[in-house]
């Protein structure tokens, strides 16, 4: 069973960095991404970033281009997102997430099988 645990997140000042994990700790998971979402109070879950899981292709929001590096370590079941120059609009739940196959648009909520508990970053300005 995939179970998707997060850990590295908390309060970091603008300009900041902070390293999120994410470990399938089921050590099942051999779908077609993993990737993050977030979600700040009062706002939709927004796509953060994306890396498939054999290529290792990568897809970011825009806003996060240039600032936020996906990584992953197949042989661990782990995906890693590196955030730098962090703002305080960047304040959100974050989530990991899964996708066991190559349906639905990789931006979307609904495309993605499995999700994590959700890690809290925050930036203070």
């Amino acid at each position: 069973q995939v179970q998707l645990v997060e850990s590295g997140g908390g309060l970091v000042q603008a300009g900041g960095s902070l390293r999120l994990s994410c470990a399938d700790s089921g050590r099942t998971f051999s779908g077609y991404s993993m990737g993050w979402f977030r979600q700040a109070p009062g706002k939709e879950r927004e796509f953060v970033t994306a890396i498939t899981w054999s290529s290792g292709n990568t897809y970011y929001k825009d806003s996060v281009k240039g600032r936020f590096t996906i990584s992953r370590d197949n042989a661990k079941n782990t995906v890693y997102l590196q955030m730098n120059s962090l703002r305080p609009e960047d304040t959100a739940v974050y989530y990991c997430t899964a996708r066991a196959r190559p349906r639905g648009r990789t931006t979307t909520v609904d495309a993605y099988d499995y999700w994590g508990q959700g890690i809290q970053v925050t930036v203070s300005s």
